[in-house]
């Protein structure tokens, strides 16, 4: 079986090398063939990580068949629902995957529908949860008197801001003598 490692830590320390050992040994120890390790030093919540990028271009091309990582937050900490976005990807590759530290977290055993319908149902619940605390902050602003979304403006100051534009004025210009903001005078051009 062709392995692909991959390694990811937020600035190049010894972790990224003890890492890239312990996967390593693991892959000796099944007899494992290493094809690559994709290697990124970068803070995993970010979306630009080069290594990775190559990894999943690699990946579609079937060159490995496993992606083997030490821990799914080395693999990315972009949030579950990006999280499950690649696995699922993996798995439209025809590629598994693996976690060292984390024997539950492998789609190359028996388990492997389970631990995506888990994974899934994990994303549907972080999605509900934001949109919870989404509505809990609108509510809570409403009780303290305020109001969301872009203030209304009066047809006086409407037709104010055709006028003026008519003139020649600028978007900037026509904020500033109005007191507005350019998205109220692109709003109503």
């Amino acid at each position: 079986m062709k392995i692909a490692i991959y390694s990811r830590v937020s600035k190049d320390s010894s972790d990224n090398t003890n890492q890239l050992i312990i996967l390593r040994e693991y892959c000796q120890k099944m007899g494992y063939s290493i094809y690559q390790e994709y290697v990124d030093i970068v803070s995993g919540a970010k979306e630009n990580r080069p290594q990775f990028e190559l990894m999943m271009k690699d990946a579609a091309k079937r060159k490995f068949d496993m992606v083997l990582f030490f821990a799914l937050d080395r693999l990315t900490r972009e949030g579950t629902r990006k999280t499950i976005h690649y696995l699922q990807m993996l798995d439209d590759f025809g590629v598994t995957y693996k976690s060292y530290s984390e024997q539950y977290i492998d789609s190359s055993g028996i388990f492997k529908d389970v631990i995506i319908a888990l994974l899934s149902t994990l994303a549907k619940q972080e999605r509900l949860r934001i949109s919870e605390r989404v509505k809990a902050g609108l509510e809570k602003s409403r009780q303290q008197g305020r109001v969301g979304g872009r203030p209304t403006i009066d047809e006086e100051k409407i037709n104010e801001i055709k006028t003026l534009k008519s003139q020649g004025k600028s978007i900037v210009s026509i904020s500033k003598q109005l007191k507005i903001s350019r998205g109220s005078v692109y709003q109503y051009l």
